[in-house]
Order: structure tokens, then C-alpha cells, then sequence
């Protein structure tokens, strides 16, 4: 949307020129169901009177602006989503007044109409730039002031922002609306304001610590409330806010702390200040798996850190958005194993968030953990997993580098001298270097200024009698990005025993440059499995020797360890997308490992792992055979798995997803009309949803039925897996109107537009796809502008033509990314997945080899 972006350097220039004394929001929410009134009162200092600046406000109407007291011509003022301010004073006031809209796609202020009882529920969402769609601002983080919300709506909604919710004050008049008179907040960023407002249920705690009490408040629809398990939310919190205060040993610093489920959101959660938005998906109505839990766990812990890392201790600029994440990513997982249930909460991050990582930083849109985000529309990028996993497992490593206690101490020096403040990651380097005498600014340029991941390679050498004589770890990179890091690993030695595969030994030691001999391994037995990054110390792709690889293959399923398995995992599947194992043995080693892996994360994403192997790395002459051997495999796990167990139910969704032939797809008829069925197997919403999905996309249900679950389940996320049935189903009508309601439609809210287009590009529907590879090429070509953000990145990543892989499209698209003049963002999406069917036909090749 033009007028949206905002540079760094345009964001030091006002930074050095104005800064912000205070925000009165004035919000009505009585105006309808099109747009709310928005009215800013803005107090700031200038340093240089007689100087110009601009204030953000994007798509306002109806707009009135009064400077120091002189009215503004609008229509002069106001332009590309900024309003010019000029001849500023030493101390000025900006009075902004105008009508907004409310959103539809998830940014800025969201409304919903709940379709099960037609009740009314609005949240913001402001990250990275979105809070001057509901007030006026100078949305940059660094420019922190103090905020006081008013808020006139229904006399009978909640309405909660960042500061204690007042008692509201009934309309005087007599009309049915009240005003909520908020607090003053503490100094914080736009960017974690918020408010949330509707017809939500509310259950209320408190969280009783050294520090003093925290009142806790949950809310969710009322459709929903049912499905609040605020039990374990409140123990998961409380648990979280005494292991943060003690190791910060900072209290919590904004007072209250509510946490609010909200319809339709774009993202996992978003740490605003008190008040944190989740997406209300991780309230299930139907039976989920023990990684759910986990994961939501994670989630809950992740944006609880925030309040003090990133929300207390803000970055300048968004340069230093990855320390913001990395840093909550690390915190959550540690939190989970040392105060929670969730003890092996790292093996879980190991199978799932580090694949994440891996696979974004081979792309050729990889940039370092530290990017360089010189404006908004980068930032917005480069929400990845590199930002994320890649940062956490850098901090990990550098958390048992300098030391845990080391850490903690520089943190709370960091704390205390930057609270309610901004900062940079320079300041965060030098605290730590205080407290662990270690110098780090040369691991901060060898880690986070740098791009691609390293892959250690074991090396082995033994006599006759299988002793060891020399061994050594290779260390290579790929030659685009050739930097060769300092890594401290672990390395394991297993062996074959009665009891299984046992580890025998383990030691840690430091790899550096290309070649690094191992000598504690010399005059040793050779191990049967020789494991590098024992632990999970570091970050980099393993290989296995080959003796080791063949034992994993063989005995996966006999290992005791869980983190160990989920290296062997992690070995596996970057081995097969490197095009170094065949896709066919991987789904072979997956379907036996299976049988007995017990980390929930790894039940849930192998079979996941095992799908992309079947239908995008195997050979297409042998897809057929690996496709039928998976499910068989899957069936036979399902058939197998212990009655009414977390594992059955993740065994039962992947059987669905992988049905295909006639037997397959008749029992998945059959577990959904209840004529089939396999002991201790619930068949509820959810799993009903999925089982119809597969029959969608097989072509055994069609529109009739899809209606009829749909008026089954009449909610919203009813609505939107119906949206997702009718788009695999197997017909140029369904593929046809899947990509107007995705590509061409307005209307159309975000995460219904979500999952339709994550279900367009099916697999096995090449010839219905054929057509969408030019039109997904001409909706590139000018979709950032004509969609905006959220709109069009779902569709460039989700609706990418996997399919229709072949080295014709390959040409296809570089033709296309060789002469484009589409937004560098929309040709990221589309570079990225060029990369992934090059690496796709790679492993084919690699595949047929057999």
C-alpha cells in the first residue's frame, strides 16, 4: 500500500528531532459495523523549533487536524498515509479526529461476527507498523511515551487495554454505550499497545509472588468458553511469572496481566504489554496430542518473557527484532524444562523448530540472525526462522558458553539499566561481557552477521580389530555463504546391545575451521552410532558415517533417547532434501521409527516430513509404490497404537492425509459415517474434518456433504475447514473458485482466506494446477500493492505451484524472476519457492538412483 513503508533513516532523523511526552486515545465503537472513530491527542518536544516532521495514520477519513492550536488543511496535510507537520515548537500538541476502518485481514483493528451466536468481538494487532491504523502516531519503536486509552462501546462488552480495566461509566443520555476511562500506562512502544473489545468471557486470578500480586484475567468468545481450560492456563502462568521474577530478578513490570484468545488471528500470540492476544485456536474443542500442549505452552512462556525482553527493554530499531524473538524463544524453552511439565520441552524444539530454521536459512532469501531491516517492508520479511529458532539455538549455544548463572547476572544488569527504556544488542554484549569475562563481539560477527548453516561431517579411521586410530569432524559450508564457525559440541558413542541402541560415552570439545581431530576417540572401540551435537549444543546440519547411518536405519527404533533420536531425525531429513538419501529410505526409516518414538512433536512432524518425501522428493515413476508403502505404513501404526492414545489420534490424522487407494479411502468413509471404526478412536470435530478432507480430495465427497458438516459445525473455524474441503476437492470448478476467494476477492476474511490457500496447490493435482502457474506469476507480479501484506504473502508462500515441478517450470520461473519488476518482497516468495522445487527435482533425481 503505497505510503506504508518507513526507512531507518528516516526513523533516526525523527527520533533526533521530536520526542513524545504522552498519547490520548480517544476510540468510539459505536459508529458500526464499517469504521470506529479515532481521536489522538499527541504531546511531544521538538528540538529544533521551526523544523518539519510527519505523524502516520493510514487510511483515515473524515480527518480533522488541529497543530498548536492552528487547524490543518486536511487535504494539504494528509497524504500517502502521513500527515506533514511543520513550523513545530519547542513543545507542541497534534489533534487528530477521523473515522477508520475496521479490518478484515487481521492488522490494526479487527472486527468479528461470530456466526454461532452473532456476537461481536474486536482485538488489535499492531506489529510491525499497525498501530496507526486505530491512532494517530510516530510508529517507530524507539520513540516510547505514555498512553491513556478511552474507549466508548456497548455498555455490555469487556473492553481491556494495556492498563487496569476502569469500571466504565454509563452514557449519560441514556443510550445503551458506556466510556472506559483507562489509566495512564508505563512509557512503551506503539507497536504493544492495544485493545480488545467485544462480548468476550472473562474468568479472573491472581498470581501471589515475592514481588507482590499480579491480577490475571483470561477471555475468549463465548461460543468458545467451554473449551477454556483456564485451570491450566492460570497454573502455566503463574508458573511462568515465579521463574521469570526470580531469574530477572526484575518484577513484573506493568501490573496487570490479562490474556485474551481472539478469532481469526494472523499469528501465534503478540506479546502487548498486559495484555497478550492469542489466537483462539489453542483453546480446542476437540482432543489434542500432548505436543499441543507443549506447544501452546511454549507459546504462553515465549510472550510472558517479552514483557520484559522486548517490552520493558525495547530494541531502537527492528534491526534487532531477531534478539527480540531469539532471546523469548530461548527463554520459553528454558522456563518449560526447569518449571513446568513439560521437561523435554528441547527434544521438541530439536524436531520442529530447528527444521524451521534450517530449511530458511538454505534459501536463497537466507540473511544473517542480525538483518538488516532498513525499512518496514523488510521487517516484515523477515518474521522467520532464522529470526526465531536459528537466533535461540545461537543463544543457547552462547548460554553455555559464557555460562547460565553468568548469563542471568548480565541480564539483570541489563534490566535494570535499560528499563522502560530502548536499546541495542551492543549494550545486551557488553553486559554479559562484564559478568563472564569473556570477550564476544567476535562471536557476534561470526554467528550473527553472517549467513547459511555449517555441516559437520564425522570422519573415522580403524585396524582390523574396529579400533579407532584416527577420527576428526569436517567442517564445510555451502560455497554462497562460506563461513566456517566455532561450534562446542557434544559427540555420543552407541552401540548395539540386548536392550537396544545405548549410548556408551559422550564428551564435548570445540570445532573450529575445516578439520578438527578428535583424539579422545583414539584407541576406542568404534561405536555401532557415532552422534555429533550431542545435546543439541549447537547449530548445524550432522551427517552420519556410513556405518552409523546404517545402524540408525535399522535400530531408530531402539534408541532410548529422545533428543538423540530427534539429532538422528534431523540428520535423516537433511540428508534427503540435500538429494544424500533417498526419499524412498527415509520414508522406510520414518515409518519404522514411528512405531516407537515417544516426543509427541516428532509423532506429529515426522508424518508431515514423511508426505513432502512422498509427493515432492520421490522419483514420479517411484511415487506410486512409495505413496502406497506409506500408507500401508500409516495404517498399520494406526491399527497398532495403543486404544485412545495421544499416539493413535496423530496416526489416525496422518492416515487420513496419505488415504489414496480404494481400501484406504473406503475405511476413512467409513470412521466418518461411523460404519468403521478402530478401538479407543473418538471420531470428534476436528477428526471429522480431516477425515472429510481426505474424501474431498479423493473425490468421494463433494458439495453435498461438505454443506452438511458444515451445518454441523456451525462456528467459524467450521466455516473455515469447509472453505478448506471444497478447495482440494479434484475439479477445475473447486481449484477455480478456490483462487478467487484466495487471489481475487476482498471479502473474504484472513484465515479463511489462510486455508484456502494452504489447500490449493494439493498434491497429485498437477494437470487441475497447469493453468494457475501463469496466473500465479501474474498475481506476483503486483500483489503486494493491490492485497497489501498479509493478504499477499499467504498467497505468494501457500499457493506456490509445487505440483507442477518440473525442469520446464524451473524455467519458467527463472524467466520470470529474470525480467520481473514486482516488489522484492513478492519476488522473495517466489525465489523461495523456485529454490524448494530445484532442491525438489534434485532429490527426485537423487531418488530414481535407487
Amino acid at each position: 500500500m503505497p505510503g506504508t513503508n518507513l526507512t531507518r533513516d528516516e526513523a533516526a532523523t525523527r527520533s533526533s528531532l521530536v520526542d513524545v511526552t504522552a498519547y490520548d486515545v480517544e476510540l468510539d465503537l459505536t459508529r458500526g459495523e464499517e469504521v470506529f472513530g479515532s481521536r489522538t491527542t499527541l504531546r511531544f518536544t521538538c528540538t529544533e523549533p521551526g523544523a518539519s516532521t510527519f505523524a502516520d495514520l493510514v487510511n483515515a477519513r473524515d480527518l480533522r487536524v488541529t497543530l498548536n492550536g492552528r487547524e490543518l488543511d486536511a487535504d494539504a496535510a494528509y497524504a500517502d498515509n502521513r500527515i506533514a507537520l511543520d513550523s513545530l515548537e519547542a513543545e507542541n500538541t497534534l489533534v487528530v479526529d477521523c473515522a477508520l476502518p475496521y479490518s478484515r485481514t487481521g492488522e490494526g483493528l479487527h472486527r468479528f461476527v461470530d456466526p454461532a451466536d452473532d456476537r461481536v468481538y474486536l482485538y488489535t494487532q499492531f506489529e510491525v507498523p499497525d498501530a496507526r491504523r486505530v491512532y494517530t502516531t510516530f510508529e517507530q519503536p524507539d520513540l516510547k511515551s505514555v498512553f491513556t486509552f478511552t474507549v466508548t462501546a456497548p455498555e455490555h462488552w469487556k473492553v481491556v487495554s494495556n492498563a487496569p480495566t476502569p469500571e466504565p461509566v454509563r452514557d449519560a443520555d441514556g443510550r445503551p454505550v458506556a466510556t472506559w476511562s483507562f489509566p495512564t500506562t508505563e512509557r512503551m512502544s506503539t507497536y504493544i499497545t492495544a485493545l480488545v473489545a467485544g462480548e468476550y468471557h472473562e474468568v479472573r486470578d491472581v498470581y501471589e509472588g515475592e514481588h507482590g500480586t499480579v491480577d490475571l484475567g483470561h477471555y475468549c468468545r463465548q461460543s468458545v468458553k467451554e473449551h477454556l481450560d483456564d485451570d491450566e492456563l492460570v497454573e502455566l502462568t503463574k508458573q511462568g511469572f515465579a521463574f521469570y521474577e526470580e531469574a530477572f530478578q526484575f518484577p513484573y513490570p506493568f501490573g496487570k496481566y490479562d490474556q485474551l484468545y481472539v478469532p481469526e488471528y494472523n499469528m501465534g500470540a503478540m506479546e502487548n504489554a498486559g495484555c497478550v492476544t492469542y489466537r483462539d485456536e489453542y483453546l480446542p474443542r476437540s482432543r489434542q496430542t500432548h505436543s499441543f500442549y507443549e506447544q501452546r505452552a511454549n507459546t504462553v512462556l515465549h510472550e510472558m518473557a517479552h514483557m520484559w525482553f522486548g517490552d520493558l527493554v525495547t530494541m531502537k530499531w527492528w534491526d534487532d527484532l531477531w534478539l527480540n524473538e531469539s532471546f523469548a524463544e530461548w527463554a520459553s524453552h528454558h522456563a518449560l524444562v526447569e518449571a513446568t511439565r513439560y521437561t523435554e520441552a528441547w527434544t521438541g524444539f530439536t524436531n520442529a523448530r530447528k527444521n524451521w530454521a534450517y530449511r530458511q536459512d538454505q534459501l536463497p532469501s537466507t540473511h544473517p540472525i542480525a538483518a538488516d531491516n532498513h525499512d518496514l517492508e523488510a521487517v516484515e520479511v523477515n518474521f522467520d526462522g532464522i529470526t526465531y529458532a536459528k537466533g535461540a539455538s545461537t543463544l543457547k549455544q552462547l548460554v553455555a558458553w559464557v555460562g547460565i548463572e553468568e548469563f542471568l547476572v548480565g541480564l539483570r544488569a541489563y534490566f535494570q539499566a535499560h528499563a522502560f527504556s530502548n536499546s541495542e544488542f551492543s549494550d545486551l554484549l557488553r553486559a554479559l561481557e562484564e559478568t563472564s569475562g569473556r570477550e564476544l563481539s567476535g562471536w557476534a560477527k561470526e554467528w550473527l552477521q553472517t549467513t547459511g548453516v555449517n555441516t559437520l561431517t564425522p570422519e573415522i579411521e580403524t585396524d582390523d580389530a574396529g579400533v579407532v586410530t584416527a577420527a576428526a569432524v569436517l567442517q564445510s559450508a555451502h560455497p554462497d555463504h562460506p563461513t566456517l564457525r566455532r561450534h562446542r559440541i557434544g559427540v555420543g558413542l552407541y552401540d548395539l546391545t540386548e536392550d537396544g541402541l545405548r549410548r556408551r560415552s559422550a564428551f564435548e570439545t570445540d570445532v573450529r575451521d575445516e578439520r578438527t581431530e578428535l583424539t579422545e576417540l583414539v584407541g576406542q572401540r568404534r561405536p555401532d552410532l557415532l552422534l555429533l551435537n550431542e545435546g543439541d549444543l549447537t547449530y548445524a546440519k550432522i551427517r552420519l558415517d556410513e556405518r552409523s547411518l546404517a545402524t540408525a536405519i535399522a535400530h531408530v527404533d531402539s534408541l532410548d533417547d529422545s533428543l538423540a533420536r530427534a539429532l538422528l531425525w534431523g540428520a535423516a531429513w537433511d540428508m534427503t532434501r540435500d538429494a544424500e538419501m533417498r526419499a524412498t529410505d527415509f520414508v522406510a526409516l520414518v515409518l519404522r521409527g514411528l512405531a516407537t518414538e515417544t516426543d509427541m512433536t516428532a509423532v506429529g512432524r515426522l508424518p508431515m516430513y514423511l508426505r513432502t518425501a512422498v509427493e515432492s522428493y520421490a522419483a514420479p515413476e517411484n511415487r506410486d509404490q512409495v505413496r502406497r508403502v506409506a500408507e500401508v505404513g500409516l495404517h498399520e501404526l494406526l491399527t497398532t497404537a495403543e486404544a485412545g492414545s495421544d499416539r493413535q489420534l496423530a496416526f489416525a490424522r496422518a492416515f487420513a492425509s496419505a488415504a489414496h487407494s480404494d481400501d484406504a479411502v473406503t475405511l476413512v468413509a467409513g470412521l466418518l459415517d461411523g460404519t468403521a471404526e478402530v478401538p479407543g478412536l473418538v471420531v470428534d470435530t476436528e477428526l471429522r474434518w480431516a477425515l472429510l478432507t481426505s474424501l474431498a480430495r479423493n473425490g468421494r465427497a463433494g458439495e453435498a456433504e461438505i454443506a452438511e458438516e458444515a451445518r454441523r459445525d456451525n462456528t467459524i473455524s467450521g466455516q473455515e475447514r469447509a472453505a478448506m474441503a471444497r478447495t482440494v476437492r479434484p475439479t477445475a470448478e473447486a481449484k477455480a473458485e478456490a483462487w478467487r476467494d484466495a487471489v481475487e476477492r476482498d471479502d473474504v476474511a484472513n484465515e479463511t482466506q489462510r486455508q484456502v490457500a494452504i489447500a490449493f496447490a494439493t498434491p497429485g493435482q498437477a494437470e487441475l494446477l497447469e493453468p494457475y502457474l501463469e496466473k500465479y506469476l501474474d498475481a506476483a507480479e503486483t500483489i503486494w500493492e493491490d492485497k497489501g501484506v498479509q493478504r499477499a504473502s499467504t498467497v505468494l508462500e501457500a499457493m506456490f505451484p509445487m505440483p507442477l515441478a518440473s525442469r520446464a517450470t524451473l524455467a519458467r520461473l527463472d524467466e520470470w524472476l529474470a525480467g520481473t519488476s514486482a516488489n522484492p518482497a513478492a519476488v522473495r516468495y517466489v525465489r523461495e519457492g523456485r529454490s524448494d522445487m530445484a532442491r525438489a527435482l534434485a532429490a527426485q533425481e537423487r531418488d530414481a538412483e535407487g
